[in-house]
């Protein structure tokens, strides 16, 4: 285990441990009455090593797709945890990726108004950057992430042993939430990301490095706005694209492989629009490119695309609230957007440069 992260909250300090190798055994986790949820996937590929887990009674297992990351499909969740008698002393233990996590800190905000939670991520989209912030985000039938909470867990433990076994798509969605943290910290740090690119699906060391610095740099933001109310909305840089995305292919595109193609999605558009020197565009575009190549060809209907933009809930009655890089430094800012007929012109103009 390395030196990890404090992180302030609402809620008081909760850290964040570096571990090698998976977890085993009981998890070594405090005395409190324990609630598992966890990945299917998961418990399947490390049966051996989470037998205990398993074997449980308290342990409720989820098949980690976004159907059930829905207010509809919680419902037979909490009511297995009423049946097993959950009490506010106890503590539910996610185990898994960003799915599990929000349905697990969603519950967790919600049953006897305040149940304590802890989180062992299992991808690498959910140690680079969902883990830390507080946020939960649930689906309401098709419109995505429009419930949610801010309910921080006690203790987060990232081991990396769970690395091993993800699909090359997995790891480049959580490369895509990296260089996302990355362009946000500025040139100088989203270009040294870049440079070492390769590395990152080749080297654990380095990928555990990027890891550790994308968290750093979260970590800032969310302590100056927990409540996603100012600064911290720049994180949603890619988001607004990179969801539309994710609804208009029924999810065919990875959360952050899209989030990376609406990053560039964003800086055509900025472009365009007047707000960002092309040379900037042409700098992020060839490593962007790079993460989301395989799925460059996915079909991504326009006039879904568009209307799941618009249902955005960071969007305004009369405008769109977009995040785009703006200016000679390619700083990344809120801009409100009207959804007229240029913009409609741009959004299929930067579709083709995806695809292209």
């Amino acid at each position: 285990m390395s030196d990890g992260l404090v992180i302030q909250s609402h809620a008081g300090p909760y850290p964040v441990t570096f571990h090698h190798g998976v977890p085993s055994g009981s998890l070594g986790l405090p005395g409190a009455e324990p609630h598992f949820l966890i990945d299917a996937t998961v418990a399947r590929l490390y049966a051996a090593q989470l037998r205990m887990v398993l074997d449980h009674e308290n342990t409720i297992v989820i098949e980690s797709v976004e159907h059930n990351k829905s207010l509809r499909q919680l419902i037979p969740v909490f009511e297995r945890l009423v049946r097993d008698r959950v009490r506010r002393d106890h503590v539910l233990i996610a185990i898994g990726g960003g799915i599990i996590q929000d349905i697990t800190a969603f519950t967790a905000s919600t049953l006897l108004r305040g149940v304590p939670w802890r989180f062992l991520p299992t991808t690498l989209l959910a140690q680079a950057d969902s883990c830390i912030g507080s946020k939960s985000s649930i689906n309401l039938d098709d419109t995505k992430n429009v419930l949610g909470t801010f309910y921080p867990p006690q203790h987060v433990h990232i081991h990396a042993g769970f690395l091993d076994t993800l699909e090359e798509r997995d790891l480049r969605s959580g490369i895509g939430e990296i260089l996302k943290v990355h362009a946000i910290e500025g040139k100088t740090a989203f270009d040294r990301l870049a440079a070492e690119f390769d590395a990152l699906l080749g080297d654990r060391a380095t990928l555990l490095r990027y890891v550790r610095a994308a968290l750093s740099i979260k970590q800032r933001y969310i302590e100056a706005d927990e409540f996603d109310r100012g600064i911290r909305n720049i994180f949603n840089y890619g988001h607004s694209f990179g969801h539309a995305i994710e609804s208009a292919t029924l999810y065919a595109v990875p959360h952050g492989v899209a989030v990376t193609m609406g990053m560039d999605m964003a800086n055509f558009i900025a472009v365009r629009r007047g707000l960002l020197p092309e040379t900037h565009y042409q700098r992020m575009h060839p490593v962007l490119r790079r993460n989301y190549a395989g799925f460059a060809a996915t079909a991504i209907p326009t006039d879904a695309l568009l209307g799941a933009l618009m249902r955005d809930k960071k969007n305004t009655s009369t405008a769109l609230r977009l995040i785009f890089p703006v200016g000679p430094d390619a700083e990344i800012q809120a801009v409100s957007v009207p959804a007229d007929a240029l913009f409609r012109s741009q959004a299929e103009q930067s579709l083709g440069t995806l695809a292209g």
